[in-house]
C-alpha cells in the first residue's frame, strides 16, 4: 500500500541562534525497509516567519500543517498581526491534546522569529511542548544528531554558523539512520526574512565538511 499516511522516518533540528532560529531536516521518507520517497517535504512555513518541522506519519503531518495554517491567516485577519511562536505551540498543543484517543502520529518543532525574539518549540504527539533555549532534535536519527549537536553548540552563534551546525548534525545522523538520508532541507529565519536555502547552497557546506 502506498498511501502517504504510511510513510514516515526522519532527523530534524532546531538551533535557537543570535539572529535567529534554524531548522533543517532530510528529505527520505520510509515504508518498513522500502525507501518510499527522496524528496520528502518535512519542513513547512506555517507564517510569515515561522516553520514547523514534522516527524512520524506524512498523512498525519499534512492534515496539521492545513490546520495550522488556516488559523494563523485566520488570526492576522482578524487582529492585524501574526500569531507569536509560542501563541502557533499552543494552538498545535491544544490540537493534539484533543486527539488523544485517536492521536496523530507526529513529533513537531515550531520555530520562528516574533516580538519576543528566535523561538524554538518541541511538540509531542499528545500536545507536551517544551521551550527550547538551544538546540533540539526529533525523529529516528536524532540520537546521533544530538551528539554533533551538544558538542559543537555555542552561544550566541550567528545563522550563518547555525546552518553549518545543523547540516553537520543531519550528514552524521544520515551515515548511520538507515531512515534517514538522502537531500537535505534548511530554512533560516531571522526578523526580516524567511529563507529556504537552495540545494546547491546546502551541496557547498555539506562539501565543506568531508
Amino acid at each position: 500500500m502506498t498511501d502517504d499516511k504510511y510513510l514516515k522516518g526522519t532527523t530534524t533540528v532546531g538551533i535557537v541562534c543570535s539572529d535567529g532560529v534554524v531548522m533543517a531536516t532530510e528529505q527520505r521518507a520510509t515504508m518498513g525497509h522500502l525507501i518510499a520517497s527522496k524528496t520528502a517535504k518535512k519542513i513547512y512555513q506555517i507564517d510569515d516567519f515561522a516553520a514547523m518541522t514534522t516527524a512520524g506519519s506524512v498523512g498525519d503531518a499534512q492534515q496539521i500543517v492545513r490546520i495550522i495554517s488556516v488559523e494563523s491567516k485566520l488570526y492576522k485577519m482578524r487582529r492585524k498581526e501574526s500569531m507569536t511562536i509560542k501563541g502557533l505551540t499552543t494552538m498545535l498543543s491544544n490540537l493534539l491534546s484533543g486527539q488523544r484517543y485517536y492521536p496523530l502520529m507526529v513529533q513537531l518543532l515550531v520555530g520562528g522569529y516574533d516580538k519576543h525574539g528566535p523561538e524554538l518549540y518541541s511538540i509531542d504527539a499528545l500536545g507536551g511542548n517544551i521551550d527550547e533555549k538551544r538546540v533540539v532534535a526529533t525523529g529516528s536519527g536524532s540520537p546521533i544528531a544530538y551528539g554533533v549537536l551538544e558538542d559543537r553548540y555555542k552561544e550566541n552563534m550567528t545563522t550563518q554558523e547555525g546552518v553549518e551546525l545543523a547540516v553537520r548534525a543531519l550528514h552524521n545522523a544520515m551515515k548511520r539512520d538507515s531512515a534517514s538520508g538522502d537531500g537535505i532541507d534548511v530554512v533560516i529565519i531571522t526578523k526580516d526574512q524567511f529563507t529556504r536555502l537552495e540545494l546547491e547552497d546546502v551541496k557547498k557546506v555539506r562539501e565543506l565538511l568531508n
